[in-house]
């Protein structure tokens, strides 16, 4: 007769368990999986599968009494360590979002704002339109396989119980300077453009008095925006696939993978 001691069941549950919360917790604010047009019943089935495959090949995991406060702890440890790791795509994809903030204030179209549900807030209608041109480019870059990669070999480099706080949070922080300086980066062309613009009509100003610039102005800025605009898209994958790739590189490079 089968018997099976309380131990022997913990340890099979944490086998899978705190995969899965690791999984989970990164599939929470992952660009496309995260959307909130995603159902949690996908996100659920996806990393059951997930940590269904890759526990045969995990190192060894604590042993842990799975109702103590220990495998509390342990499970939000794994919940944060995924949260921190698809953070690194989030913010890589809010690059897009702040790029096309940037050209809305130069255009005039700051004051068009679009609901966005899948973030709960609004954004600028460029903002929206190029943050979905960024996650459609980066699911066709085959950015999120690549990250469900990092995520897996996250449990080999970084294995489970080793914690939180010695993780290279500081990295992490200046990620967050990072998205600043890559969106401005994106809109320097556009925004030295419309500089142009504004310069012209301001000296159009003072050299008639008379002549009507806002009426004149405001169409001409909106026209130079979406020739800036259609331009921009001539370069934009290229500059944008190194941004993946920089991000992924950081992404691995947390867990204390070598690149």
């Amino acid at each position: 007769m089968l018997s099976l001691t309380s131990v022997q069941i913990s340890a099979f549950i944490g086998t899978f368990w705190w995969p899965f919360c690791r999984i989970m917790g990164a599939f929470m604010i992952m660009p496309f999986l995260g959307n909130n047009y995603i159902p949690v019943t996908v996100r659920i089935l996806l990393a059951v599968s997930i940590s269904a495959l890759i526990a045969p090949l995990l190192p060894p995991v604590p042993q842990v009494d799975a109702i103590s406060f220990q495998a509390l702890i342990l499970a939000v440890e794994q919940l944060l360590v995924g949260f921190m790791l698809a953070l690194f795509l989030s913010i890589m994809i809010h690059v897009m979002t702040l790029f096309g903030a940037m050209m809305s204030m130069q255009m005039g179209l700051s004051m068009a704002v679009m609901n966005d549900p899948s973030s709960g807030g609004s954004n600028p209608l460029l903002g929206l339109w190029f943050m979905l041109y960024g996650t459609l480019l980066f699911l066709a870059l085959d950015g999120h396989l690549v990250a469900i990669g990092v995520l897996v070999d996250s449990f080999k480099l970084w294995p489970i119980g080793m914690g939180v706080f010695e993780l290279p949070l500081m990295s992490l922080i200046a990620r967050f300077a990072w998205i600043f300086a890559a969106a401005f980066m994106l809109a320097l062309p556009a925004i030295l453009a419309m500089l142009v613009v504004n310069l012209t009509f301001g000296v159009l100003s003072r050299a008639a008095p008379s002549l009507n610039v806002f009426a004149l102005g405001f169409p001409m800025s909106m026209l130079m925006g979406l020739l800036c605009v259609f331009f921009s898209f001539s370069g934009l994958p290229s500059r944008y696939s190194d941004l993946c790739l920089d991000a992924l590189s950081a992404m691995y490079q947390f867990i204390g993978g070598a690149i």
